[in-house]
């Protein structure tokens, strides 16, 4: 039989081997799939809790090499951790409280105590906290803090919750304040034992000691007073410790001691005390002069417009019973400012009709450098020689007057820079000439009912002696000794007058101690009465 030619031929059928070698590709790529799954998810449960380990391990490696400080800094820091849950544990003890739940606030305390002994151990070994120790820690806390949350101690409510608090803490915080201010007040107008016990036995020894008076007679009518060849300063004080330092260091630092004159009126309550004390104390041959206040009878209500108000029974009341006024500083409130004596100083050339020029000291400054160039000095035909005190942003016309008052905003400038009474050089002659006593008594009746300025003696003075003061180098008198603790050292020790203003006055155990050696070195403290009195 004849095979057909090979184009005829029927084709060999392979349709079975094809789909047995389909079948087995299909089931090799799912076989290596399923095995790619398996080996991962093994992978990640056998292998994942190893690495975890090896990066705490690592963390606490890096922890070992720090301390407690830098550990806080850090942001896988288990101290910072557990301080910060210690902060929100404490909010969610005050809302279970206020929620009475008072078993969640105990448990959160207990927590609260057991992360502060942690931490404390921690700070006195001054290493970092591990894992092991703060792990059951927060994990504990956490859990309670959850707990709180889901309570009912929301967000919103935690929020609302501190808000108030806030606020309540603000309200307790100005009451302190205030309360603190008065506190201070009062500190600052008392004076201390000693100060009272020395100025008793001197007022003893001037009552019973007829040597000190015959010795005042003889010293009262003392060429030396009307000298003007000689340089004068005159101090108005109750405070016979402080007037003494002023002397004393003005004397201290002078080149010629000798041509020195200190004229000191006090009131009569001191009168003795100060007299007893300056007759029987040498002040390297300066002449020393004590007035009392009572003995100058031209000083009336029919002349001054002053002495008319400071009786009046209604300023006395707005002194101390005008707390309500607020506009007024609690430190205005001190019986100084309606003492005459603070307001002598607006009538210098009728107490001393002869002098020519003289130098106002208060009795709250320390003196380091000597004062007579100050007698030297141009004034350029002004009154008032002073520092100006405008380098502080508030120390202009208009933070002391009442510029909505149309006599003041017509003659004054309210950016014109304020000054410092406390060391003045007067022009009396150029004084006497422009009458400024008689502005001052025009500024008083107009400030009758307090509308111009509130309290105190600078204000009248900055209308008074407008367009008549000469500023002087600041380094003649430095401010702020009283209450301002960071006053440059380099200022202070530049100074030739540095000034304790403010409530904090050296001779008060309420001063700043960085100034009080300045003034304490100037205290006679080998005087018998004074030792004596060291310890009340």
């Amino acid at each position: 039989m004849r095979r057909r030619a090979a184009d005829y031929r029927r084709p060999v059928r392979r349709k079975l081997t094809c789909w047995i070698w389909s079948l087995l590709g299909v089931f090799s790529i799912a076989g290596f799939v399923l095995f790619v799954v398996h080996h991962r998810h093994n992978h990640e449960d056998h292998v994942e809790q190893p690495v975890l380990e090896i990066e705490s391990r690592n963390e606490q490696v890096v922890h070992e090499r720090m301390n407690l400080t830098q550990d806080m800094l850090s942001v896988n820091s288990y101290a910072r951790q557990l301080a910060e849950q210690t902060t929100l544990a404490k909010a969610y003890i005050i809302i279970a409280k206020e929620h009475n739940n008072l078993h969640l606030a105990w448990e959160l305390s207990t927590k609260i105590r057991s992360c502060q002994l942690l931490l404390s151990k921690a700070a006195m070994r001054d290493e970092p906290i591990s894992l092991d120790e703060a792990e059951p820690n927060i994990r504990s806390l956490s859990s309670l803090i959850l707990k709180a949350q889901d309570a009912h101690y929301d967000i919103a409510t935690t929020m609302i919750t501190m808000k108030s608090h806030i606020q309540a803490l603000e309200e307790r915080a100005n009451a302190a304040s205030i309360q603190s201010m008065m506190f201070g007040q009062l500190t600052a107008e008392s004076l201390p034992k000693n100060l009272h016990c020395l100025e008793i036995k001197l007022m003893a020894d001037w009552l019973t000691k007829m040597s000190l008076r015959d010795f005042a007679d003889e010293r009262r009518n003392s060429p030396r007073l009307v000298d003007n060849n000689l340089y004068h300063f005159c101090i108005f004080s109750d405070n016979l410790l402080a007037a003494s330092v002023v002397i004393n260091s003005t004397v201290a630092n002078a080149d010629h001691p000798k041509q020195l004159v200190f004229h000191i009126v006090t009131d009569s309550i001191h009168y003795g005390a100060m007299l007893a004390w300056f007759l029987n104390n040498d002040f390297k041959g300066s002449t020393v002069e004590v007035q009392n206040i009572d003995n100058f009878t031209w000083l009336n209500s029919s002349y001054s417009p002053a002495v008319k108000l400071l009786m009046a029974t209604d300023l006395r009341k707005y002194y101390f019973e005008g707390s309500q006024d607020t506009g007024v500083e609690t430190k205005f409130r001190n019986p100084k400012y309606i003492h005459l004596l603070n307001h002598l100083r607006f009538y210098i050339p009728e107490i001393y009709p002869q002098l020519e020029k003289i130098v106002f000291l208060d009795d709250d400054v320390v003196v380091q450098k000597d004062l007579t160039p100050l007698f030297s000095l141009d004034l350029h035909g002004n009154v008032n020689g002073a520092v100006e005190t405008c380098l502080e942003a508030f120390h202009r016309y208009y933070k002391y007057l009442n510029f909505s008052n149309p006599l003041i905003s017509s003659k004054f400038d309210p950016q014109a820079c304020g000054w410092a009474f406390g060391m003045n050089v007067f022009d009396l002659i150029a004084w006497r000439k422009a009458n400024v006593t008689a502005r001052y008594h025009y500024w008083i009746e107009q400030n009758a009912d307090r509308t111009i300025w509130k309290l105190g003696t600078l204000p009248p003075g900055l209308l008074a002696f407008y367009g008549m003061t000469e500023p002087l180098d600041r380094r003649w008198h430095v401010l702020g000794l009283g209450y301002d603790v960071n006053v440059d050292n380099r200022l202070i020790e530049s100074a030739a007058v540095i000034h304790f203003n403010g409530n904090m006055k050296p001779w008060l155990k309420l001063c700043i101690n960085r100034y009080r050696p300045l003034w304490e070195r100037y205290v006679n403290q080998t005087h018998p009465h004074l030792q004596d009195c060291a310890t009340h």
